[in-house]
């Protein structure tokens, strides 16, 4: 069973057609980077795939649970970040972690389990007393990251979860979150416009003008010019 499956999806703003006929799937223990430049219809999906969009055209699934029949259910293993920051700056890192596990109905004292697993995983653990506020930006998306993981989902969704931040702490995140495909099976769906994320043994979605363009291997797409140029070629607006 595919952890997301998506298959004919289109969706439009008024005349504009946004997404049109997008099909593909993430496995368990896959990381998918998903490569558009702005406008290809990446932050549109991923609206769709978290439900703040219905789509009235085509379907998504989350292990094997239909998004609009059992939206509920396919939302609960699902994990979320974000582009923009959504964390509560006033409040503590373990607060943070501590309000997301209540939503998800977990227990104070399974939520605090939870959340000392996470950040430990993600290298936050002496940080759990810390205002989000005075965190840096690299620790703010780690910390957001810890949160998407506290009710332990089967996919980990991360719309451009690196905007913003240096290349040291960028580097830092891409490799937590390709350990967690390695390590722990989890599928992720990575939207970044910055081939340097992805490493030769992901998969990658080339998406533009609302279209996948291609879908493989990264090492296997044009490997004698290089993912970067391949990219930059297939996403160039053709001369009038």
């Amino acid at each position: 069973m595919d952890a997301l499956e998506v298959a004919d999806l289109s969706f439009r703003y008024g005349r504009k057609e946004a997404l049109k006929s997008v099909s593909f799937h993430v496995a368990s223990g896959e990381f998918c980077a998903l490569l558009g430049p702005n406008g290809a219809g990446k932050s549109t999906l991923f609206a769709l795939l978290t439900r703040l969009f219905v789509a009235r055209q085509g379907r998504i699934a989350v292990m094997g649970q239909d998004l609009q029949a059992a939206p509920r259910a396919a939302l609960a293993q699902m994990g979320v970040v974000f582009q923009q920051m959504t964390l509560d700056l006033d409040l503590s890192v373990a607060r943070n972690l501590a309000y997301f596990g209540a939503l998800h109905g977990l227990s104070r004292r399974d939520a605090a389990l939870r959340a000392t697993e996470v950040l430990e995983r993600l290298d936050m653990a002496e940080r759990a007393g810390e205002k989000a506020r005075d965190l840096n930006g690299g620790h703010r998306r780690r910390l957001e990251i810890a949160r998407a993981l506290m009710h332990r989902p089967r996919l980990l969704l991360l719309d451009e979860p690196t905007v913003g931040l240096d290349a040291r702490s960028r580097a830092a995140i891409t490799t937590h979150v390709h350990g967690l495909a390695r390590d722990d099976g989890l599928a992720v769906l990575w939207a970044t416009h910055l081939v340097d994320e992805v490493t030769p043994s992901d998969t990658v979605l080339i998406l533009h003008q609302g279209q996948i363009l291609q879908r493989g291997r990264a090492q296997d797409i044009a490997p004698e010019h290089g993912l970067a140029a391949h990219f930059m070629a297939l996403t160039e607006e053709p001369a009038a």
